[in-house]
């Protein structure tokens, strides 16, 4: 066998090794999530926002409350940490927003959700006992918003920019509830 032949295969068979160590390990590449990954953009003038985060399903629970309890610190998402990125400052609430990126963390109630944007980065949304990896030394603003009640169900947590009105804001929606964040 010639010389090029053999690193081919010794070329293939290492990064062969390394797809099934990280699927072993890590996560598998090959398997539909249970809570898939999402990027959400905004971009307008010279104004850039992102946030990535996850998007678990109902699945005929009761959400709010329940399987995200009320007053306590949510990682708003699942698996890793939602993260929220600006390139320049905003006004949140009468409070600046440095550029930069955040993580975002709730604190869904019946009637309102206080909102904080992090400077720490987590890797993931929770430790090995399922509670938030947030660390309230690092946040930088937190805001309340009134809780919206919808006539309709949404399946999929959802993020989103609302510019619709000329007033930017970021909204949160799942199951009955949705909230809007107002950006400036």
């Amino acid at each position: 066998m010639n010389t090029f032949l053999k690193r081919t295969l010794i070329l293939f068979f290492i990064i062969t090794l390394g797809l099934l160590a990280y699927c072993i390990f890590v996560e598998n590449i090959f398997e539909k999530r249970l809570s898939p990954k999402d990027t959400v953009k905004f971009e307008l003038n010279d104004l850039k926002l992102k946030v990535f985060y996850n998007r678990p399903y109902k699945k005929n629970r009761v959400i709010f409350g329940a399987l995200v309890p009320f007053n306590q610190v949510w990682r708003t998402g699942a698996n890793e940490a939602t993260t929220f990125e600006t390139n320049q400052p905003l006004n949140i609430e009468n409070m600046t927003l440095p550029a930069g990126k955040y993580t975002l963390w709730t604190v869904p109630r019946d009637t309102t959700w206080t909102v904080i944007f992090n400077s720490k980065q987590y890797s993931w949304g929770v430790n090995s006992e399922m509670k938030p990896m947030w660390d309230p030394n690092y946040d930088v603003i937190d805001i309340e918003v009134p809780v919206k009640k919808l006539n309709t169900t949404v399946e999929q947590f959802t993020i989103a920019f609302d510019n619709s009105t000329d007033s930017l804001s970021l909204t949160m929606a799942w199951d009955d509830v949705k909230i809007a964040v107002p950006l400036k």
